[in-house]
């Protein structure tokens, strides 16, 4: 599964409520409270609070909890024992007593808990306790989120309803032992003078410091060939930043300059930098390998160069000859389950143009959300785009993720207008990047569903059948059952009808002008193809009739060829070429009662491109990707156990992200092997060590699959990312990792068939690495772009005869402690040496900017 439903908190048995002076007075406060106008959301916010304590991680020494759920009625009204429902996101719930209460999925992440015929009522200003059990908690993104009270009497209103989480001390046990662990892990990590470090990143192919440096100051001019007039002039703006003169651009001129150079015989995206005294000269082949070379001279720059005007810059002398070792260095960014501004966009593709990465895959659409403008059908965006609680569920979306009842949610409502589009792929292009749109197809699609279902209402009211049937995209007479892994039962298309064809044709063509207008490539398109539900098809009218009509479909499997191939086709007539993830090139087979799925051998030299994204160990799907390379996919590498960005750091309590797939922090991408990533598949979901014994009957990459192997891709999805902040902790420094991986050459340590020589080679490359990110990329990325909110690494911590010893993944940090229960500031003191081990103690990590990781506690 690509991704599992956010949120694993179930709350699985209603056991008991109690609450204070219990009345009989059931006047509901709804009653009693002036709203405005909307439809959404009323204007009393203090009607209710909620806390949710967990009580027991592991109940009946099991891996499920015991929590209590307090409500304190905040308002001067009495909370009725019925005629209420409160919603909120992000659990599946069943109830033990549903006399008490019981709790209800609306759908996909959306559930309500309503009182049964037992709930006593609650008077203003008294609580009320439910006890509730559920499966045990890994991290803060397990509990619900997004609580809402609504009235039966008012169904449009919605009360937001805070909650406060309190952990207890649940975790501190689990808690010290990752301490200790990362303590062992960060002991093999060097200090490394910054003098020694290489200064551009990636670690470019040859690099050699000459030890003669040259000097930027406000006389400096560029002296560029023609064609590389615009990265002159990108080149010209940055230092303007910088020096706060823009330098003169010109195609001829002598002493001291910047100079871009064409130069045959340099792979295309490759370059060749040379400093010293008398000037900077880059050499490429092509406009992209001159502003690669020019993103080296960035990184050469001293990080603080950004940060404001600076007189004169001294760069080191060096000569670097570099190209990358993939064509395709790729991010995805979801902006569609929770909304990301166009300002955070153009942010990442300055951070992906920083470290040359060249492919942002725009995850636009999803079953929560559609948020790019498609002139067509403006339904997309107006229902599409917009979250808010509305129980008809006919002009908007439901909330989803914890984005609340209000269409004003910044992460739940929002989209792309074609100028925001096109004013994005300009932006990318000026920057090497190109952009891969992905329509979430057929499954995935309930918004673009949704979408089409107001479309046709609309139309049908208007008494025009015919348009109003022109692209919808469900039959409305499939009576099929199903349930997605994200909880949905109406979010797939019908693949059968003609209509769902009219649709992407729209859509593509749209898509397409934008391209135009802005002067953008346009290679492919995505069009998803990952995890539809069995069941989908099965009473569908539709299917039944295309079965009857086309003897290449026998049953509901077979739709799934004949969806691929019409899309092929629909690309092909435009000169595009389809991606996908790896469902779309894989096919079903039944042995002795048990599915597997193999390479499609239909589609195997159809030029598809698939993001394999399935790896974890005990899938079976260990080799998936080489599997795919060898029989002739295009493969991109995006395996979840290394380059799944959006997964939590590590397995504390106190790291946001999703764990379905496992833990990624910043050493997992760091380590990920290309061509022989099997060898480094190290931990199971759990984080565990694995039983190397499942990977020896896998199959190894070919010489022919190893050409198909097209490039790397690390996305980002964006259930737990509320805020631009939540989204960039989680991208970095983890994409530096990325980055590194996807452009430099392969490193000794992962050819070195001598496992002592190997780990020790890691060891020292892993140092350098840290180092370097540490000391001077994130530094840098303090100010660049307007600064990122990266993630900074705790401690790690052990307790040894009576002593804690700690340190840090981050040379160049801080460790500060408290031994007095109080939160360590960059005040604190500074840890230097062991310290006593009495009662508890509390240390973080600081970088020199004072940026603080999360708290260690340690017990004694």
């Amino acid at each position: 599964m690509r991704k599992l439903i956010a949120g694993t908190f179930l709350l699985t048995h209603l056991l008991t409520i109690g609450c204070s002076q219990a009345t009989r007075d059931d006047k509901s406060v709804a009653e009693n409270t002036a709203t405005k106008g909307s439809a959404t959301q009323a204007s009393a916010a203090d009607v209710l609070k909620l806390t949710l304590e967990l009580t027991n991680n592991r109940y009946q020494n099991k891996t499920q909890s015991r929590s209590v759920l307090t409500f304190t009625n905040t308002s001067n009204q009495t909370l009725p024992a019925k005629g209420w429902k409160l919603y909120f996101n992000g659990a599946r719930l069943n109830t033990a007593d549903s006399a008490v209460a019981a709790v209800k999925l609306v759908n996909g992440d959306l559930f309500y808990l309503a009182p049964g015929s037992k709930f006593k009522p609650i008077e203003a200003g008294k609580t009320g306790r439910i006890e509730v059990a559920g499966r045990s908690i890994r991290n803060v993104s397990d509990f619900p989120v997004g609580f809402y009270l609504v009235y039966d009497q008012e169904p449009k209103k919605a009360f937001p309803v805070p909650v406060e989480i309190k952990p207890g001390d649940n975790f501190q046990k689990s808690e010290q032992a990752l301490a200790a662990r990362m303590y062992k892990e960060n002991g093999v990590i060097k200090d490394i003078p910054v003098e020694k470090l290489t200064k551009v990143f990636p670690t470019p192919n040859s690099y050699t410091e000459k030890g003669e440096a040259f000097t930027l100051n406000q006389e400096l001019a560029i002296v560029a060939d023609n064609e590389f007039r615009q990265e002159a002039e990108k080149l010209a703006s940055a230092l303007a930043g910088i020096l706060g003169n823009k330098p003169s651009i010109s195609t001829q001129g002598t002493g001291k300059a910047i100079r871009l150079r064409k130069k045959a015989g340099i792979p295309a995206e490759g370059y060749e930098l040379t400093i010293n005294p008398n000037g900077i000269e880059i050499s490429a082949s092509s406009a992209a390998g001159i502003f690669y070379g020019v993103q080296s001279l960035k990184t050469l720059l001293p990080p603080a160069t950004f940060a404001g005007k600076i007189n004169a810059i001294t760069i080191p002398g060096v000569e670097v000859k570099d190209a990358p070792r993939f064509g395709y260095r790729g991010f995805m960014m979801d902006v569609a389950r929770n909304f990301q501004p166009k300002s955070e966009v153009l942010k990442v593709l300055d951070a992906m143009a920083l470290y040359k990465m060249n492919v942002f895959h725009f995850h636009f659409s999803e079953d929560e959300g559609w948020r790019l403008e498609i002139p067509s059908f403006p339904e997309l965006t107006a229902v599409g785009a917009t979250r808010l609680h509305d129980p008809e569920n006919k002009t908007s979306l439901g909330p989803s993720y914890g984005s609340g009842p209000s269409a004003e949610s910044q992460s739940g409502t929002g989209f792309f207008s074609r100028a925001d589009f096109i004013e994005i792929l300009k932006y990318a292009n000026d920057r090497h990047i190109r952009v891969i749109p992905e329509i979430e197809s057929p499954g995935h699609a309930r918004a673009a569903i949704k979408a089409m279902d107001a479309r046709y209402n609309r139309l049908i009211k208007e008494g025009n059948k015919v348009e109003a049937e022109r692209y919808l995209l469900r039959d409305l007479n499939d009576k099929s059952t199903y349930r997605s892994v994200q909880g949905w039962n109406d979010n797939v298309m019908d693949v059968s009808q003609q209509s769902t064809y009219n649709f992407l044709e729209k859509v593509v063509d749209d898509i397409r002008a934008m391209y135009q207008e802005a002067k953008s490539p346009l290679t492919t398109i995505h069009f998803g193809g990952d995890e539809v539900p069995s069941g989908v098809w099965q009473k569908s009218p539709a299917v039944q009739n295309l079965m009857s009509k086309n003897k290449a479909v026998k049953t509901v499997d077979d739709l799934w060829y004949y969806y691929f191939g019409k899309v092929n086709q629909l690309l092909k007539a435009r000169n595009l070429y389809l991606s996908g993830w790896e469902e779309i090139g894989l096919k079903k087979i039944v042995q002795n009662g048990k599915v597997n799925w193999m390479p499609n051998e239909t589609f195997a030299n159809d030029n598809f491109h698939v993001n394999v994204w399935k790896n974890s160990p005990g899938s079976g799907a260990e080799d998936l990707a080489y599997r795919m390379a060898n029989a002739g996919y295009k493969v991109i590498l995006t395996g979840v156990t290394h380059l799944y960005l959006d997964l939590a750091y590590s397995p504390s309590y106190a790291e946001p992200g999703l764990y379905w797939g496992g833990f990624v922090g910043l050493e997992k991408p760091f380590y990920f092997i290309p061509y022989d990533y099997l060898r480094n598949l190290k931990e199971d979901d759990n984080g565990n060590p694995i039983n190397r014994a499942i990977i020896k009957s896998k199959e190894a990459l070919t010489a022919k699959g190893r050409a198909n192997i097209v490039g790397i891709e690390s996305p980002l999805w964006s259930e737990t990312n509320h805020t631009p902040l939540a989204f960039e902790y989680k991208m970095l420094p983890k994409l530096l990792g990325v980055a590194e991986r996807a452009w430099a050459k392969d490193p000794a340590w992962a050819t070195e068939n001598d496992a002592a020589k190997s780990q020790a080679l890691y060891n020292q490359a892993w140092s350098e690495f840290v180092n370097v990110v540490s000391k001077r990329e994130l530094p840098r990325l303090d100010v660049y772009a307007g600064g990122f909110n990266y993630r900074i690494a705790p401690p790690g911590a052990v307790i040894q005869d009576g002593k804690v010893l700690a340190n840090v993944q981050l040379p160049g940090n801080t460790i500060r402690y408290t031994t007095d229960g109080s939160e360590p500031t960059a005040q604190s003191p500074e840890y230097t040496q062991p310290i006593a081990a009495n009662g508890t103690v509390k240390l973080k990590a600081f970088n020199p900017a004072g940026r603080g990781s999360n708290t260690v506690t340690l017990v004694n």
